[in-house]
């Protein structure tokens, strides 16, 4: 009897997380995404932009709703198809002629879609969603992928980051569980490469008090590395989703430590939500929403993540804490 109570309450407990995770894809429909399959920016000025679409189209896939996949996906390919490289438009701004004025691609969009179209293909068993993704995945090798002082790096975009004698890199462009698949499904060594180098890279990106890596690193021509001019040197809004794809990857990979040691010294509630690593100097405000998700995440403190968006929370941080439930359920 009192085994059967506790499978019962097992199953409730289960039950309502499953719930819980449905509300917080359907507010975030509801809230983000309009009906022709726009993902909107909402602390951006409005605009959309290949990363939301592709998160977009990773979460109806995690939450089996096929028919918002092919909206957001329909629509990416009608505003978004660079059909001259077989990559993607990064932005799209609703209220200027015309919406796309930047004509260069983000490589973390490019992967994000291609990887959605690959689960989507996977799990519906629609073989021209597979075929598109691998078009994009040729794609991406050719035009962002590129090797530099002796690593196998993939360019933020395919203009403007290769500067001769050091490129750009963002570190929170490096998904590795998408690179998995992808070596999976072509069976390319780039994307193990990708996957090596891009770990060794991330262990060196240990800068200041804090080794902690920051949003955007130079890498320069003899492999050192540094802050890229141009940018904050800081740990912050790009660079808090290192984590978020280190855990999906690999939930017990050591290279989790150093985030968890800088954030395990702020109570929760007082972390800040970014630093310098140069000087040291910290956000000051703290984190909340999807910010605090992957902290949660990061440290172990699972309890405290669930699907229920606040009031409050702008597309960022609900696409964060959205992911951040996926990565722990393995979705």
């Amino acid at each position: 009897m009192r085994k059967n109570i506790l499978l019962g309450l097992l199953l409730v407990v289960v039950m309502a997380g499953t719930a819980q995770a449905s509300e917080g894809w359907s507010a975030f429909k509801s809230r983000f995404m309009t009906p022709e399959g726009r993902i909107v920016d909402t602390g951006n000025n409005n605009v959309s932009h290949t990363e939301g679409q592709g998160y977009g189209m990773l979460m109806a896939v995690a939450w089996n709703d096929r028919a918002s996949f092919t909206t957001l996906w329909n629509w990416t390919q009608q505003n978004l198809k660079n059909n001259a490289n077989g990559l993607f438009y990064w932005r799209y701004i609703p209220n200027a002629t015309p919406h796309v004025s930047d004509k260069n691609d983000a490589s973390d969009g490019n992967v994000l879609i291609a990887w959605a179209l690959l689960k989507a293909g996977e799990k519906w068993h629609v073989d021209a969603w597979l075929q598109a993704s691998d078009a994009i995945q040729r794609a991406i090798v050719e035009h962002d992928v590129t090797r530099y002082a002796g690593y196998t790096v993939m360019l933020p975009g395919a203009q403007g980051f290769n500067k001769n004698s050091y490129v750009v890199l963002n570190p929170s462009y490096f998904l590795f569980s998408a690179w998995r698949d992808f070596a999976r499904r072509s069976h390319l060594q780039v994307w193990d490469k990708l996957i090596n180098d891009g770990m060794t890279l991330l262990e060196n990106m240990r800068f200041g008090d804090s080794g902690l890596p920051v949003d955007w690193v130079a890498l320069n021509a003899g492999g050192t590395l540094a802050p890229a001019a141009g940018w904050p040197p800081r740990f912050s809004y790009d660079a808090v989703r290192i984590p978020l794809n280190l855990y999906a990857y690999d939930a017990s990979s050591l290279r989790l430590v150093p985030f968890q040691r800088f954030w395990m010294q702020f109570p929760r509630l007082q972390t800040p939500a970014w630093i310098d690593v140069l000087n040291n100097n910290k956000a000051p405000y703290n984190m909340n929403g999807g910010l605090l998700a992957v902290r949660d995440l990061t440290l172990g403190d699972t309890r405290q993540i669930n699907g229920i968006l606040s009031d409050n929370q702008d597309y960022y941080s609900a696409s964060l804490q959205l992911l951040t439930l996926m990565a722990l359920r393995g979705m």
